[in-house]
C-alpha cells in the first residue's frame, strides 16, 4: 500500500467518486475537510485536538456531544476544566483512582504490547512521566532540567529540535516505570494539597517554548487533561487485546 509522508499535495484537493476505503490518516492536518454524499460506515476518528475546535457531522456539532459521553464513561473527567483548588484536587484523585485500576487489572503479559503502532501501557506510563514533569516541574516549580530519564518524548520532538539527550536509550522495566511513576503522581497530590487560588493564577512560561503564558491552573489543567486522555488510549487498545 503506497504510503504519503509528511506531503502538502493533496491540500485543496477534489476527490470525486474515489474510493479511501480502508486508508489511515495518522498525524496529518484534514482541519476544514469538506465530505458530502458520502459512505462512512466504520469511519474511526480519534483526535486529541478535537475538544478544541468542531466536528459537524449532518449540520451537527458533534463535539459537545461527544465530550459529554466521554464524561459518562469516565467519572471525574470533567473536572479536568476545574477552576479552583478543590475542583483540580477532586478531578486529580478521580483521575488517580481510574489509572490505579487500570494497571492493577493488566496482565504483565500486557503491558508492552502495541496495537497499530499505538504506545503500550508501559510506554504511555512512561509519557505519563514525562507530561508531570514538563508541566509541573518544570512549567510550574521551572526546574531548569525537570526529566526524568526514562520518560517518553512524543512523536516528532526530535524533528521539533528538542534535545533528547537526557533520556535513556535502553529499555527501563516494569517495575522501575512503576516506581517513577507513582513518585511523580505522589508529586502533583502533594502540590495540590496546598495550592491555592492565587497561586493558580501565577503565570507561567510554556515549558516546551511554543510561546503561550499558561496560569499554574493552565499547567495543571493540561496534566489532567494528559491523564484522563492516555487512560481512555490505554483502556481502548487493552479492549482490543483481550
Amino acid at each position: 500500500m503506497t504510503t504519503f509522508s509528511a506531503t502538502r499535495e493533496f491540500e485543496g484537493a477534489t476527490f470525486v467518486r474515489s474510493s479511501l476505503k480502508g486508508a489511515t490518516v495518522r498525524f496529518s492536518d484534514v482541519s476544514g475537510v469538506t465530505m458530502r454524499g458520502v459512505d462512512v460506515d466504520g469511519l474511526d476518528i480519534d483526535s486529541h485536538d478535537l475538544f478544541q475546535g468542531s466536528l459537524v457531522v449532518n449540520g451537527v456539532d458533534v463535539v459537545p456531544l461527544v465530550d459529554a459521553e466521554l464524561n459518562r464513561q469516565f467519572p471525574g473527567r470533567e473536572l479536568q476544566r476545574a477552576q479552583t483548588p478543590d475542583g483540580l484536587r477532586e478531578g486529580w484523585v478521580a483521575v488517580r483512582a481510574a489509572w490505579r485500576t487500570t494497571v492493577a487489572d493488566t496482565p504483565r503479559e500486557l503491558v508492552d504490547a502495541q496495537v497499530d503502532d499505538e504506545w503500550s501501557l508501559a510506554q504511555t506510563l512512561r509519557h505519563l512521566v514525562l507530561a508531570t514533569d514538563a508541566w509541573l516541574r518544570g512549567g510550574i516549580l521551572r526546574i531548569e532540567q525537570p526529566f526524568h530519564e526514562i520518560g517518553q518524548i512524543f512523536t516528532g520532538a526530535e524533528e521539533m529540535g528538542f534535545d533528547l539527550s537526557v533520556f535513556r536509550a535502553d529499555q527501563p522495566t516494569y517495575d522501575e516505570i512503576l516506581a517513577v511513576r507513582a513518585e511523580r503522581q505522589q508529586l502533583v497530590t502533594d502540590f495540590l494539597a496546598t495550592v491555592t487560588a492565587e497561586l493558580l493564577a501565577e503565570e507561567r512560561e510554556d515549558p516546551w517554548g511554543f510561546g503561550w503564558r499558561p496560569s499554574v491552573g493552565d499547567c495543571l489543567r493540561v496534566i489532567l487533561e494528559e491523564e484522563w486522555a492516555h487512560l481512555r488510549y490505554v483502556r481502548r487498545d487493552l479492549a482490543r487485546m483481550r
